[in-house]
């Protein structure tokens, strides 16, 4: 009996890591739970998640950047009222709200049927697979790829490659791949790949290593270029956010302390300028309560 009990017991254990590698049933996405969602993988499943505190930023908030504004926000509406639209790719200097735009956009869109699916990198693999799970549905979804860098042979490089423009499948028209990168072309550009240029007569062929850098970001319908911020941009990026926390008074020492907290983070930005914000505010408040 003793035996029995422990061949029972060897045998559920089997049992449990087996499981590990059998196919799981990916869950329904709930649609109704929210209008952002994440791509997650679990157990070599992919499955959409709700995002059960999207940002709620909106357009009003973004200051500095009315052309870049501007110019997504044209393509997104076009994209919601059912026209055609291009993916958009949002480069250029960090912290200048690049990746902000984007989801304040959804907010302003998302009464119209506008949903966004977060996708990291390492998942971009499975682009194809999220692309047929919304194909069908109402809404229009924006992919979202935030922050995108590459080697030139990782999987998500050429998935992301196929998605936009080269596979024999084109991709549903209520989808949309918005990426921000630091980079224009998202993988590295060294020196040497300049060595391999061919100069014929007065034509110059690049060699193919430059090609194939610049193939992903050409199959981006429109760029969208974003670049530091100067001195009276950054302050009044700090006013705004400093009215939005209830203080209207720009006063010459929070103008210094702004500066000073500028400077000792090496970059003007809207990032910088939030934080600061943020700080300034929690600081006064702090102060107020316990009477200092």
């Amino acid at each position: 009996m003793a035996e029995l009990e422990k061949l029972c017991d060897r045998a559920d254990k089997l049992l449990d890591r087996l499981e590990n590698f059998l196919p799981v049933t990916p869950p329904e996405p709930d649609w109704s739970a929210g209008i952002a969602f994440r791509w997650r993988r679990r157990q070599n499943c992919g499955f959409i998640q709700p995002v059960t505190h999207p940002h709620r930023i909106t357009l009003k908030d973004l200051r500095g950047v009315d052309a870049q504004k501007a110019l997504v926000d044209q393509n997104t509406r076009q994209f919601v009222q059912g026209f055609s639209a291009n993916n958009v790719l949002l480069t250029g200097a960090r912290g200048t709200g690049k990746s902000s735009l984007i989801k304040a956009l959804l907010n302003q869109y998302a009464g119209d049927g506008l949903r966004l699916i977060e996708v990291e990198k390492y998942h971009l693999v499975d682009l194809h697979d999220i692309v047929e799970l919304i194909a069908q549905r109402p809404e229009r979804f924006i992919v979202f790829c935030d922050d995108l860098s590459f080697e030139r042979d990782e999987p998500g490089y050429k998935a992301l490659k196929v998605v936009l423009d080269g596979s024999v499948a084109t991709v549903s028209d209520n989808v949309l791949i918005y990426a921000t990168s630091n980079r224009r072309h998202m993988v590295p550009e060294y020196m040497r790949d300049n060595l391999d240029t061919r100069h014929i007569g007065e034509e110059v062929h690049p060699s193919e290593t430059i090609e194939e850098k610049i193939s992903l970001s050409e199959r981006f319908g429109v760029w969208v270029s974003f670049y530091p911020f100067d001195q009276e941009q950054y302050l009044e990026i700090v006013r705004c956010w400093l009215a939005d926390f209830g203080f209207m008074d720009m006063n010459p020492e929070i103008r210094r302390a702004a500066l000073q907290w500028a400077l000792g983070r090496g970059s003007r930005s809207g990032r910088v300028a939030w934080q600061f914000a943020r700080d300034y505010a929690g600081r006064q408040q702090s102060s107020n309560r316990s009477g200092i």
